[in-house]
């Protein structure tokens, strides 16, 4: 398994809970999405805070670059946590419109995203780090398994 493996893994989880979130905002359901949007924002999160905290600074320090696909891959985390913050502000006050505006944003961003980090960045990393892989592997999937289970 590549040690990047369990941030592929993640990706899906954090889709279906989109999913369902925006399903449950199409049909007004406002108790529900309020809290499935709320685990959705915090997996996320977790799985931003994991790469930008483990991966990307083991990336770094085998490589020694910071810049490029990492900087990109930050900016774009700062990008879908202000449409994140957009659907939050919207299911507060009960707009389907505005968090649908948002939601739809952040599906696109969060697709292109994704096939960034999985196509480029992740074989980079899995490719660069090479003996550590291990370690990283398992200190990813410590992570977020100790997040997920944090916040459910």
């Amino acid at each position: 398994m590549n040690p990047t493996q369990p941030l592929q893994q993640h990706h899906k989880h954090c889709d279906d809970l989109f999913a369902a979130a925006e399903a449950l905002a199409q049909a007004g359901d406002w108790p529900a999405c309020a809290s499935t949007s709320t685990q959705f924002c915090d997996e996320i999160e977790a799985h931003f805070a994991t790469e930008e905290q483990v991966l990307f600074p083991a990336f770094a320090a085998a490589t020694g670059m910071s810049g490029g696909p990492v900087a990109v891959m930050r900016m774009e985390h700062a990008q879908m946590r202000d449409l994140m913050a957009q659907m939050k502000a919207a299911v507060k006050a009960r707009d389907r419109n505005g968090y649908g505006g948002a939601a739809d944003t952040l599906l696109i961003l969060m697709q292109q995203h994704n096939m960034k980090e999985e196509n480029i960045l992740y074989p980079m990393c899995d490719n660069s780090l090479g003996a550590s892989s291990l370690d990283i592997g398992g200190a990813l999937n410590e992570r977020l398994e100790g997040q997920c289970q944090t916040k459910t």
